[in-house]
């Protein structure tokens, strides 16, 4: 007896819910390995000395790592099937997590759009994650290219509302956290908010090989078993003919990457607009490019401010030999094939006192 696993384009329809099975517990294991696989330098997610001294009664877990376990809840019942991710808007990470919380997540389908070629369509999803409390974690957009299993189905099209500009920080807080308190000599840069200025642009000088080992065992700690970057031996039928990169990786590599320069930037608030611009495959050699787009004073976060970063990702040649990221073919914004990645981001840093 055969089993299907995961949804086709026929399967979804606008307004449905998913309340995603496999809760996951999160261990001071996972953080460990998290930390591993990317050489996360950040302290605040490696030292419960810089922990407490901003007042979080014990590390957090890293914003990205948090990500990917609520994403990896639903995977199995949006994208397990999957041809490519595309894209996310509005991530909000309203609500810190710690080692013993048990992430859960729900989806609702906002959109849904077949395309020409009548086999594949857009799936347009909206999710959220709650610590076992109930608690609102994060919440995410995102878009997905899936397949019909059936050629003749017939697809119930709705194109999702105006997807947002921006994350909405104004819902974000971090009740009794005092980032000026962050004790430089942890992160060995004296460079705060004052510092930064809006048009600044840095080409982070290192850059990380991703090896085999490396993206599965991130998509099995994610538990994200999207066929793509699991089953090998089907992906030898693709025009790929290889696994692809789970995308949420690169987006980790580029964070880590970005340290480098941003050293006091020690949290994520919301990610406005990512987009995975050419795919990526084990052997490729990240580099990261980031810009500051604007500088934000909200009165909820106590002794910081928000940069607003633009970031690239490039596969294969550093950031400082990249002139053109993107070019215009018919009206349309084509990226080099070196631009993995192009994401618009909010990043907390602590200001003088």
């Amino acid at each position: 007896m055969s089993t299907q696993q995961g949804n086709y384009l026929e399967d979804f329809s606008p307004g449905q819910i998913f309340n995603h099975p496999i809760p996951r517990t999160i261990s001071e294991g996972d953080a460990s390995l998290y930390l591993a696989l990317l050489g996360n330098r950040n302290p605040l997610y490696c030292s419960l000395k810089t922990a407490n001294a901003v007042n979080f009664k014990s590390i957090p877990i890293d914003d990205l790592l948090l990500f990917h376990i609520a994403f990896g809840r639903t995977v199995n019942d949006i994208s397990l099937n999957a041809v490519a991710n595309l894209g996310y808007a509005n991530i909000q990470f309203k609500n810190p997590a710690f080692v013993g919380d048990t992430i859960s997540s729900q989806t609702k389908i906002i959109g849904l759009k077949e395309n020409s070629n009548k086999s594949t369509g857009i799936v347009y999803v909206q999710s959220a994650a709650f610590n076992q409390d109930g608690t609102e974690l994060l919440s995410w957009i995102r878009w997905v290219m899936v397949p019909k299993k059936n050629a003749g189905a017939k697809i119930i099209e709705q194109l999702p509302d105006a997807l947002p500009d921006s994350a909405d920080l104004s819902i974000i807080e971090r009740k009794g956290i005092i980032f000026s308190n962050l004790d430089l000599a942890d992160t060995g840069s004296n460079k705060l908010f004052e510092d930064y200025q809006i048009g600044d642009a840095f080409n982070h000088s290192s850059g990380i090989t991703i090896d085999e080992t490396d993206h599965t065992l991130a998509t099995k700690l994610y538990q994200n078993n999207a066929k793509l970057h699991f089953d090998a031996h089907m992906m030898k039928d693709t025009p790929f003919k290889r696994r692809l990169i789970y995308g949420g990786h690169i987006i980790s590599l580029c964070r880590s990457l970005s340290f480098e320069g941003l050293e006091n930037a020690i949290q994520i608030l919301g990610v406005n607009s990512g987009t995975h611009s050419n795919p990526t495959f084990a052997g490729d050699t990240i580099y990261c490019r980031t810009e500051i787009t604007d500088k934000l004073e909200l009165s909820q976060f106590n002794g910081a401010g928000i940069l607003r970063l633009r970031q690239f990702g490039f596969k294969n040649k550093p950031g400082s030999k990249i002139s053109e990221i993107t070019t215009e073919k018919n009206g349309k914004k084509i990226y080099n094939s070196n631009t993995v990645l192009d994401i618009d981001y909010f990043v907390l840093i602590p200001r003088r006192k």
